[in-house]
């Protein structure tokens, strides 16, 4: 048992943390609003966490002369670390309640029950101020319930206020359906306070020593987005491997005790299939033969990557031109990317990290960047990224763009010649006129605006909200054009999905054509995953 939280308690913590989030992954991604198949909440929390521990295990033993305690050089460093690896909304807000944590006891000689209160009101206090517009019933309330309940034990025993902040926390999130309705309609309680949840009970474990987990909600399939952590290096091993794996649960278990042997930066996440699943494999080795050899036993491993890490040194960002200008867009799908870049624009990976956006932004040597997210979860990450940016003297502006459609439109319209800010707005004028839908199918049973759902019904989400519902692709899909149409437009482009049926996206057109003979179409191969079919009207 603790009496004070020191640096040795903030790694155990941080470590256990990460360890329970892991656990609890495909839950946590399963907690979805929108019966969709793109709920990533746990995955983005875990690789938010795991970026925080890497800071930590790298660096724990560097404290600077005449600088913080040794508790508040380690917090500051896992909030650090959590910041330039935080992903998604959920990732941003944890990594900004780590930040307000540290602060607040970076100095402090002990850290005991009053000090621990503190510590999460400054925690809550910066997670709000990281939110435009704070919504009740999500993270942001369970955190400041877990504020809450730690000041009013009004206690300097660190054991008793860890254990009220976690059942103020758990009780909030109780709570979270009573305050969303949405949450309501799809049966579920907020992801992101879910993960906070298992953080407090960790911090309980670490500083009571007793073994704690409070039960978890009542489990849904899974089938979250197989993401993985991205690496620099490695002192021991000298390569990295990577591949992606269609396997088994019980394969894979075989394998990560196999690659674990082998090396170490093991990193496995999968899309939560019961069944043979799509896994993301990440290993640092010196045995590359045996780590391919591994996947080869377990499935079948495919887009294999092996990285020498002597001959791959980070090139020194290119120095920033006073009058450069360009653009960042976030994309998912190859052929939506190979769009994007054909306007001129540097093009980073789904679901990015800040630390990965900061650095394609320096990358492209300019001066003033305008960042095209493409996706509300994103959003948070790139105007992160911006104010992470300025630092190096780079002047950001993020056009908060929710579908590739919309970014297509925005760099349509682009023009070096008027001033960066004259620019910007019309970016953003060009991304608000565009009006947006996406097609997929249901992955699980829920009520939506449109009526009840069942898992493999198709769809159609109009500006994020279900408009309809119904039990063919290309009926479903042309419908939702028609709808869209009705308010009015010139333009439609159609941007077909990894998934999509041959023949989908030319039997939307010539539908089109025949009903609408006025309006242009504008068809492309996205290759973006969950989404058979993408819509923009212009």
């Amino acid at each position: 048992m603790l009496d004070t939280l020191d640096a040795a308690a903030v790694r155990r913590w941080c470590v256990g943390g990460l360890a329970a989030l892991k656990r609890h992954q495909g839950e946590i991604d399963d907690l979805n609003v929108y019966p969709v198949p793109d709920g990533d909440t746990g995955t983005n929390m875990v690789l938010t966490l795991t970026s925080a521990q890497q800071a930590l295990a790298m660096d724990l033993g560097t404290l600077p002369e005449d600088g913080p305690t040794a508790h508040g050089h380690a917090l500051r460093l896992m909030a650090r670390g959590a910041l330039l690896g935080a992903r998604g909304n959920s990732g941003v807000i944890l990594s900004q309640i780590l930040r307000g944590f540290a602060d607040a006891v970076v100095a402090v000689p002990a850290v005991r029950g009053r000090e621990l209160a503190a510590a999460l009101r400054d925690g809550t206090a910066a997670a709000y101020a990281a939110v435009a517009r704070p919504v009740e019933g999500t993270l942001l309330s369970v955190v400041a319930a877990a504020a809450h309940a730690a000041e009013h034990a009004d206690s300097d025993d660190l054991r008793a206020v860890a254990r009220a902040a976690a059942g103020g926390a758990a009780h909030a999130l109780a709570r979270t359906p009573e305050q969303l309705p949405a949450l309501a309609r799809a049966g579920v309680v907020d992801a992101g306070g879910r993960g906070l949840c298992l953080l407090l009970d960790a911090l309980v474990e670490v500083v009571t020593g007793e073994s704690f987990e409070r039960p978890a909600p009542a489990p849904r399939p899974a089938g979250a987005a197989a993401t993985a952590v991205r690496e620099t290096g490695s002192e021991e091993y000298a390569y990295e491997v990577q591949y992606l794996l269609d396997a088994g649960p019980q394969e894979v278990a075989r394998l990560r005790a196999e690659l674990s042997a082998l090396g170490d930066s093991l990193v496995v996440v999968g899309d939560g299939s019961a069944s043979v699943g799509t896994w993301n494999v990440h290993v640092h080795v010196n045995d590359v033969g045996a780590a391919i050899e591994a996947g080869v036993v377990a499935g079948r491993p495919h887009r294999i990557s092996v990285t020498r890490f002597a001959d791959h040194v980070a090139p020194a960002p290119p120095p920033v031109a006073a009058d450069g200008r360009a653009a960042v867009v976030v994309a998912a799908g190859a052929g939506i990317a190979g769009l994007f870049a054909g306007e001129g624009a540097t093009v980073v990976p789904g679901n990015p990290s800040i630390g990965e956006l900061v650095d394609a932004i320096r990358g492209t040597g300019a001066a003033r960047v305008v960042v095209l997210p493409n996706d509300p979860d994103t959003q948070a990450v790139a105007s992160a990224a911006a104010r992470e940016a300025h630092a190096f003297g780079i002047k950001v502006s993020v056009v908060p763009t929710r579908s590739p459609v919309q970014a297509l439109a925005a760099l349509a319209v682009r023009d070096p010649g008027r001033r960066f800010s004259d620019d910007v707005i019309a970016m953003a004028e060009a991304a608000g006129a565009c009006r947006y839908a996406e097609v997929c199918h249901a992955r699980r049973e829920a009520l939506t605006v449109a009526g009840p759902c069942r898992p493999g019904d198709v769809l159609a989400l109009v500006e994020g909200e279900v408009h309809l519902i119904g039990s063919d692709l290309t009926d479903t899909c042309v419908a939702v054009v028609d709808r869209m149409l009705g308010g009015g437009g010139e333009l439609v482009t159609l941007l077909s999905g990894a998934d999509a049926p041959d023949g989908l996206a030319d039997a939307v057109r010539e539908h089109v054509g025949r009903r609408w003979p006025f309006v242009e179409v504008q068809a492309y191969r996205g290759g973006q995953p969950h989404y058979p079919l993408l819509v923009g009207v212009e």
